[in-house]
């Protein structure tokens, strides 16, 4: 199918993009590298007359790295993520999880920006965001607001963006330590049956702090507090990983589809979630 007509803007600054939504209101959409909403807009599942390019506004792409602090522009594309040598150093979960998306043509064109704003919870870089504690930084008619990724995804599809709001960026603090992103998927290219993001540091053989968050296994990313309040002050054992990896399978809520039954799904989890801890314990 082909999608309706509809008319197409391309800004080139932020104010500009924010001044076309507040024109067109709900009949506007932006779009980033088009992965997401381009199917939609095939399919006519959705009803947009007028179609705002992010590709024009400088302002969303690039990385910078001050100090700790790491901020990257939304349109910033998987590519230059996976490219970028000074990300690796600070942030090497970054890349590996990149890696794991798609395929190269898809991370040539998809951004971080659209993998993490709408809401998809099968998308690998909002859990990702909860893992590394990002903070995302929002533009829209009544100026400028952080929502930290934990506080984001409110249901499948739903998130804290108004609809006049875009993403401009994504900052976070790059910590020192163990790291894994883990995913199960079936086939390359494919959406994670189950994926899971570690980090850990360790002092003298105990666990000083510890994030895990799992991806496509609720109706938002999933942020295991228990697993982590597990692992935390201790010397990530056989038996302290066997009971995060419990608390975090508990923190699921899985749905059956074509990926498998829920507990095929819960299953897979757990073993992603060990191998990722696992793997995070040796890197540290």
């Amino acid at each position: 199918m082909v999608p309706g007509a509809f008319s197409y803007h391309r800004p080139d600054t932020i104010d500009g993009v924010v001044s076309l939504l507040g024109e067109w209101g709900d009949d506007a959409r932006v779009i980033a590298g088009g992965h997401s909403l381009i199917p939609v807009m095939k399919q006519r599942l959705t009803d947009i007359s007028q179609l705002i390019d992010l590709a024009g506004v400088d302002a969303l792409k690039g990385i910078s790295i001050d100090g700790d602090t790491v901020t990257i522009g939304a349109m910033t594309t998987q590519h230059e993520l996976i490219t970028s040598g000074t990300l690796h150093e600070v942030a090497p979960i970054i890349r590996e999880a990149s890696l794991q998306i798609a395929d190269p043509q898809v991370r040539y064109v998809g951004t971080i920006g659209g993998n993490v704003a709408n809401g998809d919870p099968a998308n690998d870089m909002p859990g990702l965001m909860q893992t590394i504690d990002a903070k995302y930084h929002l533009a829209g008619p009544k100026g400028e607001r952080t929502v930290a990724a934990r506080d984001f995804y409110e249901a499948a599809y739903f998130t804290a963006r108004e609809e006049d709001e875009i993403l401009t960026s994504i900052s976070f603090v790059a910590k020192k330590g163990g790291y894994a992103y883990e995913k199960q998927k079936r086939k390359i290219g494919d959406y994670a049956t189950a994926a899971a993001g570690v980090l850990l540091s360790m002092d003298d053989g105990v666990c000083s702090s510890a994030s895990i968050a799992l991806t496509n296994l609720s109706d938002t990313p999933v942020y295991c507090d228990a697993a982590v309040e597990v692992l935390v002050g201790s010397s990530v054992d056989d038996n302290s990983i066997t009971k995060a990896v419990k608390a975090a399978v508990e923190a699921s809520d899985p749905v059956a589809d074509t990926r498998g039954p829920v507990d095929f799904k819960k299953y897979v989890a757990g073993v992603i979630v060990k191998r990722a801890i696992q793997s995070a314990k040796t890197r540290v």
